[in-house]
């Protein structure tokens, strides 16, 4: 039973099943959530949803498991399509990805943020914890494989770095929908061509720094 049994469904029928609740997640929070509401648009009965997961929390952790897979997915095709690329530019294509995943899932990235603001969420510290320690070692694998092409300093603290960088890009995400968290950047609501353009000085302070 459990997870088991609904890996062992058609393959269309799970897809449905993880669109309707995740959409249920994102738009009503963990809180709000209905199982009822989701079993009424799948046409399915209640007790299949808790012989595939249990109860409400087993549901919601499936579907953020399922999202940060699909996440840590997209970041491996990343890596390789950026490999011959050097740090900066990497960096910059990374942001541009991030832009674009935002869109492409935004009930997703909705679910992400909803981890950071509602407190109501089970198990929710394990959950941003394992976000950061993804994102971290992603962008800690790019700084010292910059490292060993010269493409950095070699004394750079990789650690400290990455930090900065994936606080950076987090934000910038995070203000592109979410009014107040944009001091006056222009960030908030930029469309590609504005993202473009604030990524590239975005880069270029992290390539050169502030000293005159």
């Amino acid at each position: 039973m459990g997870k088991d049994t609904f890996s062992n469904l058609p393959a269309d029928k799970r897809e449905k099943i993880i669109d309707v609740s995740t959409e249920e997640f994102a738009l009503k929070g963990y809180k709000g959530a209905s199982i009822n509401s989701i079993v009424k648009k799948l046409k399915i009965a209640k007790g299949s949803v808790f012989s595939y997961f249990g109860d409400k929390e087993g549901l919601f952790l499936h579907i953020f498991s399922f999202s940060v897979e699909k996440v840590k997915n997209y970041l491996r095709d990343i890596r390789e399509d950026t490999k011959e690329k050097n740090i900066f530019e990497r960096l910059e294509y990374i942001f541009y990805a991030g832009v674009d995943f935002t869109e492409k899932h935004p009930l997703i990235y909705r679910i992400y943020i909803r981890s950071f603001l509602n407190s109501d969420i089970p198990l929710r510290e394990d959950m941003q914890k394992a976000i950061r320690e993804n994102a971290h070692e992603f962008i800690c694998e790019l700084l010292e494989d910059a490292k060993l092409k010269n493409e950095i300093r070699p004394d750079t603290n990789t650690a400290l770095a990455a930090f900065t960088i994936e606080a950076i890009m987090d934000r910038f995400l995070q203000t592109r929908i979410l009014p107040y968290l944009d001091p006056g950047t222009g960030i908030f609501g930029a469309d590609k061509k504005k993202c473009k353009e604030l990524i590239n000085e975005i880069i270029y302070i992290l390539k050169n720094g502030l000293s005159s």
